[in-house]
């Protein structure tokens, strides 16, 4: 399987006629190729200036409160064998990133532990080998990925926890057990964008 790379590309829509635009139909085309193709943050602009501007979430999130004081991350701890789902509550008011540590209890092949939200939304996978005690820390909060402390490849996407409760399938080499944590920070509404 390939390594997962992410290619920022910008195109220029020009119109026919000088008529505002109401509708854009994007039809990715792929021709002599194997894989998983992954389209994401899609982003129109008028005006013949590139910009790439995106407000960051700090505009319109804020660390959830209660009464007045920030709640403090909450921690899930678990043990998972073979392929379970667990659920996760979310008392913030939107979603939250997660950070996961996955400690596998014996060795396990590469290729064969995954995380994915539902029923396979926002999958990622660890194309290496696990050992026994490995520490595989999948952190959103600081966008990157370890095992033992230094920097292990992934397939895919960190992973959050929906408001309320979200669902989380772990998958694991069959008959193989591992522990894990997730822990995250709830967050709020923070304002408007601007």
């Amino acid at each position: 399987m390939g390594k997962v790379r992410f290619v920022r590309l910008a195109e220029v829509i020009n119109r026919k006629q000088d008529m505002r635009v109401v509708s854009v139909t994007v039809k990715p085309t792929i021709a002599d190729c194997s894989g998983t193709f992954y389209v994401t943050d899609l982003q129109l602009q008028e005006g013949p200036a590139l910009t790439g501007y995106a407000p960051h979430t700090e505009k319109c999130l804020k660390k959830y409160r209660e009464d007045g004081a920030v709640k403090a991350p909450v921690w899930f701890n678990g043990v998972v064998r073979g392929e379970e789902t667990v659920i996760l509550f979310n008392l913030g008011e939107t979603s939250a990133g997660l950070d996961i540590h996955l400690y596998p209890k014996s060795d396990m092949a590469a290729g064969t532990v995954s995380l994915c939200q539902g029923v396979g939304g926002q999958k990622v996978s660890f194309p290496q080998a696990l050992s026994a005690g490995d520490d595989l820390a999948l952190l959103a909060s600081m966008r990157e990925c370890t095992k033992n402390g230094n920097p292990e490849k992934k397939e895919g996407f960190y992973q959050y926890s929906a408001a309320w409760d979200s669902k989380h399938k772990v998958t694991l080499e069959d008959g193989k057990t591992a522990r894990l944590l997730f822990s995250m920070q709830e967050m709020q509404d923070g304002g408007g964008l601007i």
